[in-house]
Formats: C-alpha cells, structure tokens, sequence
C-alpha cells in the first residue's frame, strides 16, 4: 500500500476576542474544511502549532511532504515594510511567523507548497512581494471581492471569474475553460514578488492565482477550493494535484 504523504496545515489564534468563554485559555484552531480536502484528496492533514521554538518547528517541517497555507486573518504590513492603514483587519502575529518560516524553508529546499487566500498571499511576501492592504481603499477600479459569510454570503457562492493562463501548472490542473471563483478576501497581491508569475486574473486584473515556473509545486490560488471540491471537479482536482506532487 502506497504510503500517504503528510501535509502540514498552520492555524490560527483564537483569542478571547473571537468570543470564546472567559476563563478558557487561548487556543489554535482552524477550519474542518481544509484537513476533509486534504484526506479525501489521499493526503494525511496534520495541524500545526504555533510555537515559538525554532528547533520544534523545524523538527515538525521536516516530517511533513508537503506544506498547505489555508485563509484566514489579514498579514501584518509590517512583514512587507507597511504600516498598517485604518482598513487592514485583525492580525495574528504569530501565524505570520510560522507560516513566513515553513513558506521560506518549503521554498528554498522545494518541498510542495499550495496556498489558498491568505496562504498565496503568504507565498508572494515570503518572496519579497507587497500586498493591498485593503482593495476596496486602495484599487478604486476593482469590482467586489469580500463575499465574506459573516456578510451573508455562503462560502461557494460563486462570486466572479478568473482567466487561467495557458500552459501554466494551473493550466494542467483545471484547463483553461472559464472558472467561476468564490471570493473571501480584502487584500490582495500588488507587487509580485520575483522568481513567481501570475496565472489567473480577475476581471479587473487582480492576480487570483501565481505560481513558481520551476519544477517545484509551488501555487497559490486566491479563491477557497476546500469549499467547491464537492460542485466542482476541477477544484478538488487542485488538491489531488498538490498531494500527488507531495508523494513524489
């Protein structure tokens, strides 16, 4: 029986503003969405914590195959030489650094690394690039990305289009055809980072997905997929293609 590679997933800070009962202590957590897509793509979801020990942090880094860098809360500009603007949200500082650290350290040694909404965004400042910090301020030509559930919006509503680049990694996963995308996001890439290249576009030119043009898996997406694997075949494709890569 083939082995099953192992994916290493970060979470998050929960903190007593997220409205957990007064008295318990802080946790890390992350949504049930990304381990399911992971598992029934053949992978083994392994959550990681975020520490502060560099020795354990690498020790769980080099047992994963693979590193997956789900969504969640805003980058702090501070990782990319910005001071924040009155519209950047809620940070978590400590998962700024653990996922910077396993992106750099997956980067450079060309372990596979796949990121969804915040996780590309990770990916492009890992390598240097800059974020908007909030489109709606700073791109006033953008059409609407924040179809945020707590907004109302359920998590596959499908909410605009991406034009996929041809002959790209993403190409080979989910073809060219046009490619519905939800959207749960206020910031964005705005300079690209170098050694990556953009391979999906919204319909105002925001970068919705990038890639390395090596070969090395590296891609990150700006849509959920873990939310559209069961309507559509192409986004549970996206994961079977990154777990395939982290068997190799």
């Amino acid at each position: 029986m083939r082995r099953r590679p192992i994916i290493g997933i970060p979470t998050q800070t929960l903190h007593s503003i997220d409205g957990i009962p007064e008295g318990l202590p802080e946790s890390w957590v992350m949504s049930q969405r990304y381990s399911r897509a992971v598992a029934a793509a053949g992978g083994l979801p392994v959550m990681i914590p975020l520490l502060e020990d560099e020795d354990t942090l690498r020790a769980l880094y080099d047992r994963m195959d693979a590193m997956f860098l789900p969504g969640g809360v805003d980058l702090d500009p501070a990782t990319y030489g910005e001071s924040p603007l009155p519209t950047c949200g809620r940070l978590d500082p400590a998962r700024d650094r653990v996922e910077l650290r396993f992106a750099g350290w997956a980067i450079a040694e060309g372990k596979p690394l796949f990121g969804l909404c915040r996780g590309l965004q990770i990916v492009n400042v890992a390598l240097g690039g800059t974020l908007y910090q909030d489109i709606a301020a700073q791109r006033s030509d953008a059409i609407k990305h924040d179809y945020f559930p707590t907004a109302g919006y359920s998590r596959d509503h499908l909410a605009h289009q991406v034009t996929v680049a041809s002959g790209s990694r993403l190409d080979a996963l989910v073809g060219t055809a046009p490619l519905k995308v939800n959207s749960m996001h206020h910031q964005a890439v705005k300079d690209l980072a170098p050694g990556l290249v953009p391979t999906a576009v919204a319909p105002d030119g925001l970068i919705e997905a990038l890639e390395s043009p090596g070969k090395q898996f590296l891609l990150g997406v700006q849509w959920h997929p873990e939310s559209l694997t069961d309507r559509d075949p192409r986004m549970h494709r996206l994961v079977t293609g990154f777990v395939e890569a982290a068997s190799r």
